[in-house]
């Protein structure tokens, strides 16, 4: 989003300057594999993943990652092994995946 607001800043600019070729292969790597598409969803995946324990690591990587299970969640974040329960894990992988689906 701040990439995307940066390049409609510089189009809307009286002197458009040209981006670079790192920035737009930035831009189009981040819009090809970003999962959240407006603010609205981020504040409330950050709302939701706040509510948990979670260290800031973990945190960045489950709304990085979206796992669909708590087993693959435990896999990519084995520091949640031990401190969450398989259903508590789901119920937070379940509110995430239907915060996502809201945003389309």
């Amino acid at each position: 989003m701040l990439l995307e607001h940066r390049k409609q800043t510089n189009e809307n600019a009286e002197e458009e300057q040209e981006l670079t070729e790192r920035f737009m292969k930035t831009l189009n790597y981040c819009e090809r594999f970003s999962k959240f598409k407006n603010r609205t969803t981020i504040k409330a995946i950050r709302e939701l993943l706040n509510q948990k324990k979670l260290h800031k690591f973990e945190l960045a990587a489950l709304a990085n990652l979206c796992p669909e299970t708590p087993e693959e969640a435990k896999a990519l974040i084995p520091s949640l092994e031990g401190r969450f329960e398989d259903e508590e894990l789901r119920v937070l992988l379940e509110d995430m995946a239907t915060q996502r689906s809201f945003q389309y």
